[in-house]
């Protein structure tokens, strides 16, 4: 007994060791691309880049040494070898560090970084007073990182004691979302999180949210929140929304789209902001909404055999571009097939920004085997989604009558002559009574 409870006990630690290791996954060692600016270059004109490989050793705490022990691949510089403390675990989240022997693998790139106050309206408040330059003196870079799902991103500043490879985040934001969909008229929620140190003196004086829409060169402010001051920007979009006390709470800084328009698609960029720290992520939206489809005539009139119908489908409020039109038909025995050729029209767009388009089907029945009738199909295929209208189509007067029409016929005769029969016993029965009546009467 007392050996059973031993095993008991010890299946009981092992099963606690094995859940914790693995609800605690070590931080990924990631490969990256380190963009600067070649030195030496002057002018206005922005100017050429170089790219390196890098290597980011991630950690959770500043006791982990595991990084410095492990041996350097050769083909990265050892200066651009780099141990990064992450106390948030942003960069610890399993689609940064995808199975050995992975294809896929994150995305990520580190940039220099320059602190410096910011003139923005809403942000001028954290640079207010006189701040002394101390803290700021040290190495900083920005970095972005993209999972391997490519739905989590994350964007951080980091510092670095000057000459020192060992970084510490300062400021991470974080999106689950960073290609979302929605459609027409229902809310869509862009994931932002953000995540500032506590021991770090800047988090101390306050932040700023800030979102910004871009598509195909135009932009526009969607919103902005001076969180020191508790203050929302004058230029608000329309039906855009922040839980302001996540915000403050648990660093939630989602946007909201509560009806969610065509000219909503395009890019966000969600920026937050710490005194002379600047971390930004941007993320796709695209709007997504099938077709509605009608077909005209409807019903469709009687069609005799020879007789050519022209009939039309047309798709209306889809967005984007394009939609697939094409037609089908079912026949009595069940059969689909394709109906082709049909003739397409060019693409209108509406007031709202949807888009519609038809098909036109000459239907010659003289040419196509079309039999008794059947149903008549216009397929839609979009990116929103596959959608069909049908009719009914019913072909009389066809020289080849069917089964069924034979057995019909059949069953009539046999009915009729079962009447003939019937009346012809009753008249010969009346007849025979009467003859026989006569003759008694004599």
């Amino acid at each position: 007994m007392t050996d059973f409870s031993t095993i008991y006990k010890l299946s009981l630690v092992a099963l606690w060791c094995f859940i914790h290791a693995s609800s605690c996954s070590s931080c990924p060692l990631l490969e990256c691309w380190f963009v600067q600016e070649k030195k030496g270059r002057g002018g206005g004109l922005a100017g050429a880049t170089t790219q390196e490989k890098t290597l980011l050793h991630i950690r959770k705490d500043e006791h982990d040494d595991s990084a410095e022990s492990s041996r350097a691949p050769s083909d990265i510089n050892p200066d651009r070898i780099y141990i990064i403390t992450d106390p948030a675990e942003a960069l610890c989240h399993r689609s940064f560090n995808p199975p050995r022997g992975s294809i896929k693998k994150p995305q990520c790139e580190v940039n220099p970084f320059l602190p410096q106050p910011c003139s923005l309206a809403w942000v001028q408040s954290l640079t207010e007073k006189a701040f002394s330059p101390v803290y700021l003196q040290a190495d900083w870079f920005s970095a972005s990182f993209t999972g391997v799902d490519e739905q989590r991103g994350v964007a951080t500043i980091t510092r670095a004691p000057s000459g020192t490879k060992q970084q510490s985040v300062i400021l991470s934001l974080t999106s689950r979302t960073m290609s979302a969909q929605a459609r027409l008229g229902e809310p869509v929620t862009l994931d932002c999180s953000f995540w500032a140190d506590p021991l770090s003196p800047l988090s101390e004086m306050g932040f700023a949210v800030e979102w910004r829409y871009q598509f195909r060169g135009d932009g526009r402010l969607v919103l902005a929140y001076d969180g020191k001051t508790d203050r929302l920007a004058e230029t608000v979009e329309e039906g855009a929304t922040l839980d302001f006390e996540a915000v403050h709470q648990r660093g939630n800084a989602s946007l909201t789209l509560l009806e969610t328009k065509v000219r909503h698609s395009g890019t966000y960029i969600c920026s937050v902001y710490l005194p002379y720290l600047l971390a930004q992520i941007a993320m796709e939206l695209e709007v997504v909404e099938p077709p509605s489809l009608s077909i005209h005539p409807s019903p469709l009139p009687l069609a005799v055999p020879g007789q050519v119908l022209n009939i039309q489908c047309e798709a209306s409020g889809f967005v984007p571009l394009p939609v697939d039109l094409s037609w089908e038909f079912k026949g009595a025995d069940g059969k689909t097939r394709s109906l082709e050729p049909a003739s397409m029209s060019g693409h209108r767009q509406a007031w709202d920004g949807t888009f519609s388009q038809s098909t036109r089907l000459q239907l010659d029945t003289s040419k196509l085997d079309l039999g008794r009738g059947g149903e008549l199909t216009c397929v839609a295929v979009h990116r929103g989604g596959t959608r069909r209208a049908s009719v009914t189509l019913s072909v009389i007067g066809f020289s080849s009558p069917s089964i069924e029409d034979s057995m019909a016929m059949v069953g009539v005769a046999l009915v009729l002559y079962g009447l003939i029969k019937f009346a012809s016993w009753t008249f010969t029965s009346s007849g025979s009574d009467e003859a026989a009546k006569s003759d008694k009467d004599k």
